[in-house]
């Protein structure tokens, strides 16, 4: 679309000016020029801004680059492809515990245990089991990070890291605590926290975590 051109004669005789708006390239108008009066009697005048902003209006400009503004900025702005939301699938069975390895206390019950209502102050001995246990899960979630790709189910980590804390020795926290039934916490997405295994496949460019607790080396 052209621009119009403004053109503003002399006053004539009876104290008006003829504003001549130029049309011919533009394609909002078509045939002659149309004209305007515009009252320039007296001390009443009109400055060169008013002019232009008439003369937009007139045209049609304003609305054209209005319309440009909003182009440009729909081109900026990347289009994100918007995943669809996170389906639950189905969750297994629990995963056997050898008896050899100590459960805790809450296991075979829905409830959960009851907060301490008394500081714990571990000893040395203490400190050193923590330490043995944190180091366990550090070992183990880093083996669970290595195992995440497409197509993996968060099925399949629960099982593999199942077995890698048995193995150890250890139990897995999770499993029966409040009646959770796997031995870790495999949150998707919009999933926070808490998120339960299951046999949905893991997505190119899904977000996950991982969470590992063990039970080791419990002294009575």
């Amino acid at each position: 679309m052209a621009v119009a051109g403004l053109q503003l004669s002399a006053p004539s005789a009876h104290g008006q000016g003829q504003v001549l708006l130029s049309s011919a390239k533009s394609s909002l108008f078509s045939g002659a020029p149309l004209r305007f009066s515009l009252p320039t009697s007296g001390r009443e005048s009109f400055s060169r801004k008013q002019l232009v902003v008439f003369a937009r209006r007139l045209s049609g400009l304003e609305e054209a680059m209005r319309i440009k503004r909003e182009r440009e900025s729909q081109q900026l702005t990347p289009k994100v492809k918007r995943r669809p939301p996170l389906r639950r699938g189905r969750v297994s069975p629990e995963l056997p515990i050898p008896d050899h390895i100590p459960r805790p206390p809450y296991v075979g019950s829905s409830e959960l245990p009851e907060i301490a209502s008394e500081h714990q102050i571990p000893g040395s001995q203490g400190i050193a089991d923590m330490r043995a246990a944190c180091e366990l899960a550090a070992r183990i979630l880093d083996s669970a990070g290595k195992l995440v790709r497409p197509s993996i189910t968060t099925n399949e980590i629960d099982k593999a890291v199942h077995q890698m804390i048995i193995d150890a020795g250890a139990y897995p926290s999770p499993l029966g605590y409040g009646g959770f039934p796997k031995s870790v916490c495999t949150s998707v997405n919009e999933c926070m926290c808490h998120g339960i295994p299951d046999s949905r496949q893991l997505q190119s460019g899904d977000i996950i975590n991982i969470d590992v607790t063990v039970y080791l080396n419990v002294r009575s």
